[in-house]
């Protein structure tokens, strides 16, 4: 029996939210660093638009899904880039999604100190506080990529 991958749903409150969230992002208003990512789908070859929250930790920039395998997700596999939005500004990007779990629980933990207030109640009840056991064992369910300049 395969396991399916964790991928947590926005229900309708939270796929509105995100609609203001990514209008605003596109109009130049970022929510506590928030930015309107695009993707192309793997599937329509039509670029998918979600707000998400960019972290950096010292000097690199990370994508991480708190939601899980989500369809950005998968999208960004198959593309391995898109773009960021802040108002007018368009960062073009490529994409590398991060394997090694013990790097993945050192991004994740960060990002919760973060962006916790936001994402706990998408963890599972992993927070920032969280024993490293219990991060590297939350890993698997939350893709990470590092996000390059552009070729």
């Amino acid at each position: 029996m395969t396991q399916q991958a964790y991928y947590l749903r926005a229900s309708s409150f939270a796929q509105r939210l995100n609609r203001i969230v990514g209008w605003l992002a596109r109009h130049g208003l970022s929510l506590g660093g928030s930015a309107e990512l695009s993707v192309r789908g793997r599937r329509s070859g039509q670029m998918q638009r979600i707000p998400v929250n960019m972290h950096t930790i010292e000097g690199e920039r990370y994508l991480v899904s708190a939601r899980g395998h989500s369809q950005w997700v998968r999208n960004m596999r198959a593309a391995a880039g898109g773009e960021l939005r802040l108002g007018r500004r368009v960062d073009h990007f490529t994409a590398v999604e991060i394997a090694d779990d013990a790097q993945k629980a050192r991004i994740i933990r960060a990002y919760l100190e973060r962006w916790g207030w936001q994402v706990d109640q998408y963890f599972q009840g992993v927070t920032a506080k969280s024993t490293d056991a219990e991060l590297l064992a939350a890993c698997p369910d939350h893709p990470v990529f590092r996000i390059g300049a552009a070729a």
